[in-house]
């Protein structure tokens, strides 16, 4: 097994698992300083193209980024979603399986799940490529958000989804808008940690779309907390830019030969 895979899974019951998404260079560039995973999510979508959700981002978008982020890692595992219609069949989640892991140089790659498609991650495992999984809330394939695991029912079947997908081989899986109660079980009875986002402290790690804690996204869930609100500080920035040049201060006194 992979060394980051392997750093990963000792944190199990150690030690909480730090993640954060990153879409570009710069970006990837601070979050492995301070992640243990970083994940180029499909959340590019709503974040940088403006999307109304993650289903129209196809293979070639999610490739790009990723080749763009991993430029910026050194020491985090880089994570890539599978996007939405790229695994619908075992064999065609193999190829694009295959050329992601290929051509981006990434660590894993995060595929949803339906429930159904535990044979899916199987045979991507089976060409030696590490799958993150994800329960709860999964974008890709329900239409309504809602919070998951709210009566036994629920949890006896979200328990049994972890299970087959820690079965079927993947590192690690990420517990998606899950009651604490479900949270805690889960992380209790996997052996592979749980990532949380919206799930409670009771899962392994957690991970959040860094647009939203920088202020930058303008999609603030409950469970998401702002640390800075870039939004204003860039609009301030633009504002005075813009003010300058219409009143000539800009560039006026600016030395324009490069490294003079």
């Amino acid at each position: 097994m992979f060394k980051k895979i392997k750093d990963i899974l000792k944190k199990k019951n150690k030690s909480k698992i730090v993640c954060l998404t990153a879409y570009s260079t710069n970006i990837a560039k601070i979050t492995d300083k301070y992640c243990d995973i970083t994940l180029v999510g499909d959340s590019l979508a709503n974040v940088l193209y403006g999307m109304k959700d993650t289903h129209r981002v196809d293979l070639q978008t999610i490739i790009q980024h990723s080749i763009s982020v991993r430029k910026g890692i050194k020491k985090s595992l880089m994570v890539v979603d599978m996007p939405k219609g790229s695994y619908k069949t075992p064999s065609q989640a193999k190829k694009n399986a295959k050329k992601i892991y290929y051509k981006t140089n990434c660590d894993a790659v995060k595929i949803e799940s339906n429930n159904k498609n535990f044979k899916i991650i199987k045979e991507i495992i089976k060409a030696k490529i590490p799958v993150m999984g994800h329960i709860g809330y999964t974008p890709q394939f329900k239409k309504k958000f809602k919070v998951e695991g709210k009566n036994s029912k629920e949890m006896k079947k979200l328990i049994a989804e972890a299970i087959s997908i820690e079965k079927a081989g993947a590192f690690s899986i990420v517990l998606e808008c899950v009651t604490p109660n479900a949270a805690k079980i889960i992380s209790k009875v996997l052996k592979i940690p749980t990532i949380g986002i919206g799930s409670s402290s009771f899962c392994d790690g957690q991970i959040l779309v860094t647009d939203d804690i920088l202020g930058l996204s303008g999609f603030y869930p409950r469970f998401v907390k702002k640390y800075v609100d870039l939004n204003s500080i860039i609009e301030k920035a633009i504002k005075k830019y813009s003010k300058e040049v219409k009143s000539t201060i800009f560039p006026k006194g600016r030395n324009f030969l490069y490294g003079k």
